[in-house]
């Protein structure tokens, strides 16, 4: 028996870093999957992964989470297919790029939200009367510590990111009396993402390291994932609104971090 046998799971992003990472656990404790994945390779070789290795029922579904319609999709499609909808997990995350407050476009701020915000308010609204409905739902978005501690150059990231936390409290405290609780995950953890920036900023990963506390950045499965699983399980059932810092300790004094970001555009 897992802690989480039979309960269905989406994982937004679930095809790369954190999101494999969880996908990864959930499926080991009994989860059914459904993988929300831009991109497809990726979405598709996770589900076959899990498949193969933990024999879970996973399924990838193509989902662009900056897209209102595709948020709708996903959570009517696990529906379809499994018949609810247990766990919401909001991990997905598009990227941005490394500038100043001054030179950030309306265009780059707009995408920063629609992913980072917006898409998950729209799969949350949808998967709510599903929830409901059963009496029980878990809702996990990942957040930052670059919007908690204002971390330079990622201004859209930054307030994508806290604004997600503002609406995870708000549902939080809106949802308790139907049995779903809704909390965030900041993670500190080596991802793909941080493993590119890390070969065009060695200094800036190094520094970030040197002063986390565990004297390193996590691993998305070993380190992240079990703050995911116990939060998808009944063990948490008293546990809402709440922002967990799974960052070995980064958040007590502040990460270092201070990338150079050039004067102009």
């Amino acid at each position: 028996m897992g802690r989480i046998d039979d309960k269905v799971a989406i994982v937004t992003g679930g095809g790369d870093g954190i999101g494999h990472g969880i996908c990864r656990r959930f499926a080991a404790e009994g989860a059914k999957l459904l993988i929300a994945e831009v991109n497809a390779e990726n979405g598709e070789k996770v589900a076959e992964e899990v498949r193969k290795e933990f024999g879970a029922d996973a399924r990838f579904l193509h989902t662009d989470v900056s897209k209102q319609h595709d948020n709708v999709e996903m959570v009517n499609h696990a529906r379809d297919v499994f018949g609810t909808v247990d766990i919401l997990v909001n991990n997905a995350w598009g990227g941005g790029s490394l500038g100043r407050v001054e030179f950030k476009t309306v265009k780059t701020m707009n995408r920063g939200m629609d992913i980072g915000f917006y898409g998950p308010l729209w799969a949350m609204q949808t998967a709510f009367p599903i929830m409901r409905a059963q009496g029980w739902g878990r809702v996990i978005n990942l957040c930052s510590l670059n919007g908690v501690n204002a971390h330079m150059g990622t201004l859209e990231y930054n307030c994508a990111k806290e604004a997600l936390r503002t609406l995870t409290r708000t549902a939080a405290r809106e949802w308790a009396g139907h049995g779903i609780t809704c909390n965030v995950i900041c993670p500190g953890a080596k991802t793909t993402s941080a493993r590119r920036l890390e070969k065009k900023m060695p200094d800036l990963i190094a520094r970030a390291e040197a002063s986390n506390p565990s004297g390193r950045m996590g691993d998305p499965e070993a380190d992240i994932a079990p703050v995911a699983l116990f939060l998808a399980s009944e063990d948490s059932r008293y546990v809402t609104g709440n922002t967990l810092f799974a960052d070995g300790g980064s958040h007590i004094n502040g990460a270092s971090w201070a990338p150079e970001l050039p004067d102009d555009r």
